[in-house]
């Protein structure tokens, strides 16, 4: 009777048993069948996985989205090479090179004229002896120049000629008649302005000028230069010493470029100039005509002043005896 009791309570046992475990396979069996959380996380998109192979290991997971946007910055686009960062080197001092040596003016001879003449504006020639220099002015025309060349030649006279580049810009034909004839040629300037109001490049550009004309229709002017209306002061006659040039004023001004209009004659003329007379005088008249009257007073009265002269005892020079060693 005991041992049916004891064989009924272990069936009832075994039942309840049976019972539990079919209810846990039940609630069971979903859970069984999702992925792993891990599975959908780990590989990456197109990547496959064997099944039951094992997870990957933290330390070989894919970089982060922020990790990987960095990474690209730092690697070349397909088909090109690595760039490699610009290595740091500390700058080598560099010496500039010494600025170029000043060219010399090749306009300007070597020596152009004596140093004692430097910042002078000559009114004689110094230690010339009973001598006289005619010297001839052109600006204007040129109304003069025929008496004046044909006076030259007759006495056997030769004087020094100032022209101003415009003259021979005007009168290349008279240049030659001058240059020809043995007379000494010389510069007045470009456009014959008053030296005292320009600078150092517009002196330059009057005397450079005028040079550059008179040389391109086969004279030279160098080294002789005579200031326009004789306006010069110690910076102007230094500026053209530094082009080359020394000053040649005059001892006496014939004034027959006054005309008769302005009450000059060509005895007026050539009183003027015997009255200046000494030693190493210098002469100045104008081969132009007076723009008033027409007159050409030095032209006309220069035959009597070569003969007075002479009548005095003087012989007459070019002023290149100023250049003489």
């Amino acid at each position: 009777m005991e041992g049916g009791r004891r064989r009924v309570v272990a069936i009832a046992v075994v039942l309840a048993l049976l019972a539990v475990t079919f209810v846990l396979a039940v609630l069971l069996q979903p859970a069984a069948e999702s992925p792993p959380p891990s599975a959908a996380s780990s590989g990456s998109p197109g990547s496959s996985s064997s099944p039951g192979s094992p997870s990957p290991d933290v330390s070989t997971a894919s970089p982060s989205a922020a990790e990987a946007t960095e990474a690209s910055t730092e690697t070349p686009e397909a088909g090109q090479n690595p760039v490699q960062p610009p290595a740091t080197v500390p700058p080598v001092p560099v010496t500039p090179p010494p600025p170029p040596e000043e060219e010399p003016d090749p306009a300007t001879p070597g020596v152009p004229f004596p140093a004692p003449l430097r910042n002078q504006d000559l009114t004689v020639l110094p230690g010339a002896g009973r001598v006289v220099a005619l010297t001839f002015d052109a600006g204007a025309n040129a109304a003069g120049l025929p008496k004046i060349l044909s006076t030259l030649s007759a006495k056997g006279v030769a004087g020094t000629f100032f022209l101003t580049g415009n003259w021979v810009e005007a009168n290349p034909g008279g240049v030659g008649q001058i240059f020809s004839a043995g007379h000494r040629v010389a510069n007045h300037s470009m456009t014959h302005p008053g030296f005292t109001g320009l600078n150092t490049a517009q002196i330059r550009q009057q005397v450079r000028g005028a040079e550059q004309v008179i040389l391109a229709v086969g004279a030279d002017s160098r080294p002789l230069f005579r200031f326009p209306f004789g306006e010069r002061d110690a910076r102007t006659i230094a500026a053209v010493n530094d082009l080359g040039y020394v000053a040649v004023r005059w001892t006496v001004d014939t004034l027959g470029w006054k005309g008769t209009s302005g009450g000059a004659s060509a005895q007026v003329v050539a009183d003027r100039t015997l009255a200046g007379l000494q030693p190493g005088e210098i002469v100045l008249m104008h081969i132009g005509s007076n723009p008033d009257d027409g007159t050409t007073l030095d032209a006309d009265a220069l035959p009597g002043i070569i003969d007075r002269i002479r009548a005095e005892g003087y012989g007459f020079v070019t002023l290149d005896v100023l250049l003489a060693p």
